[in-house]
């Protein structure tokens, strides 16, 4: 058959129902479009023209194309790709940039066909289209501003800045991120590079008495096959607790689905894939363990053997029971939240290969100084024998601290003395890696005839599933900030976090603050009703100050931002007819007794490029942009100047990409590099110190371990704050979220609206929409679509308002963004539809109203 690709014509012999999005990236090896579900069809990723319309190409044939003309970002010519590239850049509208390509080929077809498209015409054009970082906005203004150009014949000059903090300088290196030409590790590929694949249990919970992989050997093309005895070093990794095998041994019992028992290395995916499916496993299956409150019972089945309790964090400060007879008013209910899926729309993979000096690795993972830990312990390598190199990824929000594939590709690379790719399917994806936590939380809270809070008392417990993953920090943290953004002194507060056969849940944006917020901020407004009480003046009343304590017993020192979130929405909160609020509060940096540390280096290679070398993970947020913008306010140094690298080599230790505390630790790190190079630009040009190199460091040390006896608690070294007004329709549906953050010092106003923007969109899918759902151990489906991610003709008006309290510790008296922006979403949603119906729910996800209902109250 013939067929036109990007304007030059192709004769194609092969088989005609293969994917076209097969054909483009392994035949043609053009990697713009992207693989997030193949073939699925549920992410719009690998969107391309074909005659004139916007195709899926992992579900369009070969036979499709015959005869036809195939265009990808590639062929669109030197004008549109301007346009497009520069529009998306300048308007905020890329972050990870995983999903922009395929919306840029959509949006061409659009335009074509409607050159001023409203923006409701591109919200539903965009719907076969997911994002997980934008919430789409963004991306809407994008499309808008590149229609009206395109419409004028007109230039979009690339935009550009002076890097100063402050300053809406563009996102670093984003323009390639916008057409597709970003090398994502899906997208390397290497010579000589041999395909994993893995082989998963068949079930959640059974011991493996055979592994049988001869049929699988037998296939040409088949490498090898690698099981658990072949793991030279320790077998079994984890972030905090060493629980996780790489690989189960005969023998031995899974712990759920997404447990790997081998791996087999071929000549192509496809022959790996399907030898994969040759190898034969003998089980005796066991009844799985789903229930966590079962499974701290007596008898209980252990999951791993030193028991079923993960961990258990608890505060407590005066006496709850005098308090509570001291209450005039009393709020008390139970709360469930449910599973969630990350979404990111890059699947995982890993690329691992032999060097003179052991193994190099491609990392997507959040934190490759921990990815190298790891694979230097799978391998049985020192340190120095391993080096990871970070490339920026589609997307992570906490899914990809653990590690997935990364150590089955070290291993096949180390054995064989050659280089491996391994990468999931978005069904592989969604049954392997960690998820948000299901958390069950009895709660209670009173305030006296005044309206001023009493007591907190709250039980949680988490399903960490089969593995600890951060499970126990992500508990300790709902404990932590079980008062939210309130003072209040009496706390009684527990947290524990309980092993199950059910897939493992670790780090997701939040990282179980969101579901304590959620039943917080539902018990407010209940006493508000009992009592009376104006539900914003409540709040405020309440709100912590500087000199009050938060649940942990730390005082605020400075910084406190709370009551400033809440007078930015003041009058559009009296003005709205069905009004949801809720408070946030939101740690920067791990604490509790844990170091957070940065090092970072300036190197001047010439004197027209300047590289920072730092070991943050860039993963849409825009790390790499804030290093940038920090290295030009100290040192003027223009930005364009300034090339940023991720790599163990060049020993800038940092821990994982997390906690929101990347800007913090990154820009006093480079702030301490700085010094000395800000001084020798007063006598020097960057041609005089071409060579030099300047390295800085910022360690917080100094926080206090849950439970220590000191005189002063310091659990974290900084919070965010913030206040979040949901507005519902007279049908009950959410029609405009406003947001005041507390940034201590906004950075870059594009980075932080898209940041926030992104947050609402998770948020708001959190309160009512998006779910995972477990049967007996098992993801009821793996398919992206049904994980119940809002598209953009869903989302609902988003207004942004930045809010600056300085923090004395942050850069410029920054504080986290990333993850406090879907904190208090679910308990403002929840309270405007109390307003709206008058039924307080407790479970999430929440059913919005499906038709017009009386309404109960306004105010």
């Amino acid at each position: 058959m013939e067929f036109w690709l990007n304007g030059q014509l192709r004769v194609y012999e092969g088989d005609p129902e293969l994917p076209l999005l097969t054909y483009l990236r392994e035949h043609e090896g053009i990697t713009t479009p992207k693989d997030g579900c193949a073939p699925q069809a549920a992410c719009g990723c690998c969107a391309v023209d074909l005659n004139g319309k916007a195709v899926l190409s992992c579900v369009t044939t070969m036979q499709k194309a015959a005869n036809g003309q195939i265009t990808t970002t590639d062929g669109l010519g030197e004008y549109r790709q301007k346009v497009y590239a520069n529009a998306f850049v300048e308007k905020g509208g890329v972050q990870c940039g995983f999903c922009i390509p395929g919306i840029v080929m959509q949006s061409n077809a659009l335009i074509n066909k409607n050159p001023e498209p409203s923006r409701e015409e591109i919200a539903k054009a965009l719907t076969p289209h997911l994002c997980r970082c934008t919430g789409y906005k963004k991306i809407i203004d994008a499309v808008e501003y590149a229609a009206a150009a395109i419409r004028k014949e007109e230039e979009i000059p690339p935009p550009n800045g002076n890097g100063r903090v402050g300053s809406r300088l563009p996102k670093y290196k984003a323009q390639d991120l916008v057409l597709g030409r970003h090398k994502y590790v899906d997208d390397i590929k290497l010579e000589g590079m041999l395909y994993g694949a893995l082989r998963f249990s068949d079930h959640p919970r059974a011991r493996v008495l055979s592994i049988d992989t001869r049929e699988a050997e037998k296939m040409a093309g088949v490498v090898r096959v690698v099981t658990a005895v072949d793991v030279p070093g320790d077998r079994i990794i984890g972030l905090i607790r060493q629980d996780w095998p790489l690989m189960v041994a005969i023998g031995e019992t899974t712990r759920y689905i997404g447990d790997v028992l081998a791996g087999v290395v071929a000549e192509s995916e496809k022959i790996a894939r399907q030898a994969v499916e040759r190898i034969k496993v003998e089980y005796d299956v066991l009844e799985p363990l789903i229930d966590m409150h079962k499974a701290l019972q007596p008898g209980a089945p252990l999951i791993h053997e030193s028991g079923n309790k993960l961990s258990r964090s608890f505060t407590s400060r005066g006496s709850v029971d005098e308090a509570r007879a001291k209450s005039t008013y009393i709020a008390q209910s139970e709360f469930e939240t449910q599973w969630i899926e990350h979404g990111f729309m890059e699947t995982e993979a890993a690329i691992a290969y032999p060097t003179d000096n052991g193994l190099e690795m491609l990392s997507q993972g959040q934190g490759v100084y921990d990815d190298r830990i790891q694979i230097a312990k799978l391998l049985g390598l020192p340190l120095e024998k391993v080096r990871v190199i970070m490339v920026p990824n589609g997307g992570g929000f906490g899914g990809k601290e653990d590690l997935t594939v990364q150590g089955h590709a070290a291993l096949m690379a180390h054995l064989l003395d050659a280089p491996v790719k391994v990468r999931l399917t978005r069904d592989e994806s969604i049954m392997m890696h960690p998820k948000r936590h299901p958390i069950w939380m009895d709660y209670e809270i009173g305030c006296d005839a005044d309206g001023m809070l009493t007591f907190v008392r709250v039980k949680f417990l988490g399903d960490t599933g089969a593995y600890a993953s951060v499970g126990m920090k992500v508990l300790e943290r709902s404990a932590g900030h079980a008062t939210g953004a309130y003072n209040v002194p009496v706390t009684d507060v527990e947290a524990i976090a309980v092993y199950t056969n059910n897939v493992p849940c670790g780090a997701m944006r939040g990282f179980g603050v969101n579901q304590a917020i959620f039943g917080l901020e539902s018990l407010i407004d209940d006493l508000c009703e009992q009592g009376g009480f104006d539900r914003w003046q409540f709040r405020y009343d309440n709100a912590l100050q500087d000199g009050n304590m938060t649940a942990t017993g730390q005082v605020i020192e400075a910084g406190a931002g709370a009551r400033a979130t809440l007078l930015a929405v003041k009058d559009e909160f009296y003005a709205a007819k069905y009004a949801g609020l809720a408070c946030g509060l939101k740690n920067t940096g791990i604490g509790n007794g844990m170091p957070d540390a940065s090092s970072a280096q300036v190197t001047i290679a010439a004197p027209d490029r300047v590289i920072v070398d730092h070991g943050w993970t860039e993963m849409g947020q825009g790390v790499n942009t804030v290093a940038q913008q920090v290295v030009a306010t100290e040192t003027g140094i223009d930005p364009r100047l300034i090339e940023v690298v991720i790599d163990t080599a060049a020993n800038q230790e940092a821990g994982m990409t997390t906690a929101s505390r990347a800007t913090s630790l990154v820009g006093n790190a480079l702030i301490d590099a700085c010094k000395q190079l800000k001084e020798d630009l007063k006598t020097n040009t960057l041609a005089d110190l071409v060579g030099n190199t300047y390295r800085g460091e910022w360690v917080v040390d100094w926080t206090t371990k849950p439970g220590a006896m000191v005189e002063k608690v310091y659990t974290h070294y900084s919070y965010s704050y913030a206040t979040q007004l949901v507005i519902l329709d007279d049908d009950g549906q959410v029609k405009k979220i406003t947001a005041a953050h507390d940034a201590g010092k906004i950075f870059n106003p594009t980075l932080f609206e898209g940041q926030l923007e992104g947050s609402l969109h998770m948020g708001l899918g959190y309160a009512i929409s998006e779910e995972l759902v477990m049967e007996n151990g098992r993801p009821k489906s793996t398919r992206l679509r049904q994980m119940g991610i809002l598209r953009a003709k869903e989302m609902p008006e988003m207004e942004i308002i930045g809010v600056e309290v300085p923090d004395p510790y942050g850069p410029y008296g920054a504080k986290g963004v990333g993850e406090i922006g879907l904190v208090p979403t679910a308990g403002a949603v929840a309270n405007a539809l109390y307003q709206f119906d008058g039924v307080r729910r407790t479970k999430l996800p929440m059913q919005l109203p499906q038709k017009k209902r009386t309404a109960v109250r306004s105010s």
